[in-house]
């Protein structure tokens, strides 16, 4: 392990430190996706009612600025392909495989300065020499920081580093299409716009549908997500198919989903079209904390204070809650909507890691830390899992005394999350569409299958019924639709379907959120529509008892002897108002099982910390089905 790694190993640092720097081009107007279908590759596995397919679009390589300088990163793109589609690699001089293959994967390095700082790599080269080089080879979090300074205060990289990215980026176009596997394993293009105003988190992963992408717009661009959404429309008009996925809107000090545009102007219907064109998915949990909503925004919600970062990406300064979360987006768009005509926070739900690493770890007992993973050649040791348990002083706290609270403390940190997709085939084309049309849901890391159509003629019996998926495509919506009037007296119905995933726990309730329009304010009700056991709904609290636990907090096993292996249900909204606008989301609840800290505490003998909940309930979320009454449509 070389000293670079060893200074690293127990950090979790956010991907945005690598802002404001050099590279850039143009941007123009908007204009609408085509959706042009062609037939799957020959002996391509097709289902004709979509099967769930899993992935990462947000994973961060050697060449991403933040992953090698600070956290001595090494792994390459062909490394973390490998790795994600079930490979075993090598990694720090020890074989590691996954436990489970993934069906796709984006590897999203920052676009700014991208593959620059690997010139290090040579002690000779010119960028070792020169004064910031030398900074970064002497390592350590207080350098890394007076870099990042440097960078953003105007220090060039020179025209070197330009032809560096731009190689890289071309390396990084081919690694991806030569590991691009259709019907087996779907590699996307894609990178990371970094832009940060104030460290108000404001970054999108752009996705690319085709095998070949124009240079980055990035951060040194333009600061404002505007001018990416416009450049976006401009390369789609030059034959380029690509959107923007946010993230961390919990970190963006209500700057991701705020009432006005970055200058401060009221969001018009031109921003709102803009937008809605290019951003059809919102990131809702990741290594950084899970965005779907806040206590302080959902006080009435028991389950809202999952994996909390309600931190600014860099120190200790609180993130304001209003703005920052997609639930209260959603809500959001649906005054914009009423104002409008154009829903400009009409997001369907995806989730992934922004793990730094390169290897994508999405289980709770494969965690230790952002660029360390707990398995192979990164697992933690006695020595670092202090540090990366908030124990002890790290990268991420190097003055800090032991158990301090930190909204860098690497213990909040949580493992990486997981998009699913409903799609014809394992193919770039079926599942970018999929991105399109919002049939997409987020997972915490286990592979939950979840299934939500809405409706006006479900029966009770309706997902009882062999064929019933075929069925509702026909009669209803699914995830990420829009429901169209029903009839007279009809309220909305839903059908509902959830799977375990057979690697992790027993399902412990099915939610329906909805977020609703009352006098033109926005509210919402949470609704526990089917649960495992012979539990009953208090009358006095409107809640459900908790479903248990079988942790064991001094050994970490757990078992499945309760919960569901499946829950399914037609649910009818029964505060339905044909004259309301409305919006409805899925969440899954699985039974208690324990926190990756928890197990590494008890791993190596140390204390549980306090900062973090010893047990978490894993999650699924479902993209949302939108209901517009008439007068409201656009």
């Amino acid at each position: 392990m070389t000293k670079r790694n060893k200074w690293l190993i127990g950090a979790a640092i956010a991907a945005p430190l690598a802002y404001h720097v050099i590279i850039g081009f143009g941007a123009a107007s908007a204009a609408e996706p085509v959706q042009a279908a062609t037939a799957p590759p020959a002996g391509v596995p097709t289902f004709a009612d979509k099967e769930a397919f899993y992935g990462d679009l947000h994973l961060h390589t050697t060449n991403s600025f933040d992953a090698y300088v600070l956290m001595g990163t090494r792994t390459t793109p062909e490394d973390a392909y490998r790795f994600s589609a079930g490979e075993t690699i090598d990694y720090l001089g020890q074989p590691i495989k996954r436990a489970f293959p993934l069906d796709f994967q984006a590897v999203t390095d920052h676009s700014e300065n991208l593959g620059v700082f690997n010139q290090l790599d040579d002690p000779n080269s010119a960028f070792s020499l020169s004064e910031l080089g030398k900074l970064a080879r002497q390592g350590g979090y207080t350098n890394f920081l007076k870099i990042v300074g440097l960078i953003t205060g105007g220090v060039s990289l020179g025209a070197e580093a330009a032809k560096v990215s731009a190689s890289t980026w071309q390396r990084e176009i081919d690694t991806a299409n030569a590991n691009n596997q259709p019907g087996k394993f779907t590699t996307f293009l894609a990178y990371e716009w970094t832009s940060m105003p104030g460290g108000q988190n404001l970054h999108r992963n752009v996705i690319f549908k085709g095998n070949t992408a124009p240079a980055p717009f990035t951060s040194i661009d333009s600061k404002d997500p505007k001018d990416l959404w416009t450049w976006l429309s401009k390369i789609r008009a030059q034959g380029y198919e690509a959107l923007a996925i946010p993230h961390n809107g919990n970190a963006s000090n209500g700057l991701m989903y705020d009432w006005t545009s970055l200058d401060g102007k009221p969001i018009d219907e031109a921003y709102a079209q803009l937008r809605a064109t290019n951003e059809p998915l919102s990131e809702i949990s990741q290594n950084k904390g899970t965005s779907e909503t806040h206590p302080a925004l959902s006080a009435n919600d028991e389950f809202a204070n999952y994996e909390i970062f309600d931190k600014l990406l860099i120190g200790n300064t609180s993130s304001k809650p209003g703005g920052s979360y997609w639930r209260d987006a959603l809500g959001r768009g649906l005054v914009l909507q009423a104002k409008l005509g154009v829903n400009p926070y009409k997001d369907g739900a995806s989730a992934s890691s922004d793990l730094h690493s390169g290897l994508q770890v999405s289980t709770a007992q494969e965690y230790g830390g952002i660029a360390t993973p707990n398995l192979g050649g990164g697992k933690l040791t006695k020595a670092t899992a202090p540090a990366a348990l908030g124990q002890a002083p790290s990268a991420l706290n190097p003055a800090s005394p032991t158990g301090a609270v930190s909204g860098l403390n690497p213990v909040i940190l949580s493992p990486g999350t997981l998009t699913g997709v409903w799609a014809e085939a394992n193919t770039r084309e079926a599942i970018y569409n999929a991105f399109r049309r919002k049939e997409t849901f987020g997972t915490t890391g286990s592979r939950i299958k979840l299934r939500f159509f809405g409706g006006w003629d479900f029966a009770s019996s309706f997902v009882a019924k062999p064929g019933w998926v075929h069925q509702a495509y026909k009669i209803g919506v699914p995830m990420g639709g829009d429901l169209s009037l029903g009839a007279a007296g009809k309220a909305a119905r839903f059908a509902v379907q959830a799977v375990k995933d057979p690697l992790s726990g027993n399902l412990d309730r099915v939610q329906v959120v909805k977020v609703y329009l009352d006098g033109g304010k926005q509210a919402e009700k949470i609704f526990d529509i089917v649960w495992s056991g012979s539990r009953k709904i208090d009358p006095a609290t409107g809640k459900l008892p908790a479903v248990g636990s079988t942790v064991d907090l001094k050994t970490g096993k757990w078992d499945n002897s309760i919960g569901a292996g499946e829950l399914s249900t037609v649910w009818t909204d029964p505060t339905f108002k044909a004259d309301q606008a409305a919006v409805y989301y899925v969440r899954v609840l699985e039974i208690p099982t324990p926190r990756w800290s928890t197990l590494r505490a008890i791993e190596f003998g140390l204390p549980l910390p306090k900062e973090v909940a010893p047990t978490i309930q894993q999650r699924a979320w479902s993209s949302p089905i939108w209901y517009t009454p008439p007068r409201s449509r656009s």
